[in-house]
């Protein structure tokens, strides 16, 4: 199945500024647990558990065949991205380590709190760079494959499936989450 690159593109943009909202508030709650306030663990673990099902398994993947794409069709606007892969699969461990860390944290085992909160920065630190760099650097690059003529991808060997909580049907187990977070989306 081919999709027209410059969809995608704004797809993953979106997703990026949806991310966006969310590290605000793993961000917020990160806080509360550094000055030794009430964090609200379950959000960044609803929090968490999303960023594993969607960015990691679907939008990540989308940007390795963005990659891909333009590697093959255009090496030369390639060059210096190598990294975007390893990033990504680096962002999925510190998401699932995280992830794994606060729902200790929820279960009442011993998780100390500055163990917690130096993940959740390194995290919050790590995807908010990567984005950067991609929407500064990667994205440009391939708007500017598709300003030559090179406008179509393959994408059938990509994970679909829209966005489980800021798509067209918010997935039930996202559902506190959304509610959570709606004064911001």
């Amino acid at each position: 199945m081919s999709n027209e690159i410059a969809t995608v593109l704004d797809e993953l943009r979106q997703d990026h500024r949806n991310m966006a909202v969310l590290l605000n508030y793993l961000e917020r709650e990160s806080e509360h647990v550094y000055d030794g306030g009430d964090a609200d663990f379950e959000l960044m673990h609803d929090i968490m558990q999303y960023m594993t099902v969607y960015p990691d398994a679907v939008h990540h993947p989308k940007e390795d065949r963005i990659y891909a794409e333009l590697k093959a069709a255009r090496p030369d606007l390639s060059q210096g991205m190598s990294r975007v892969t390893g990033e990504h699969r680096s962002i999925a461990e510190q998401s699932l380590a995280l992830r794994d860390k606060v729902a200790q944290v929820i279960a009442g085992d011993f998780v100390e709190r500055k163990t917690v909160v130096a993940d959740a920065v390194r995290y919050i630190e790590s995807l908010r760079k990567h984005m950067r760099w991609e929407e500064t650097d990667l994205f440009r690059r391939v708007d500017r494959m598709v300003a030559d003529g090179h406008t179509l991808i393959d994408t059938s060997i990509v994970v679909g499936g829209d966005d489980p909580l800021f798509g067209t049907r918010v997935e039930e187990r996202f559902e506190r989450l959304l509610e959570s977070t709606k004064p911001a989306l």
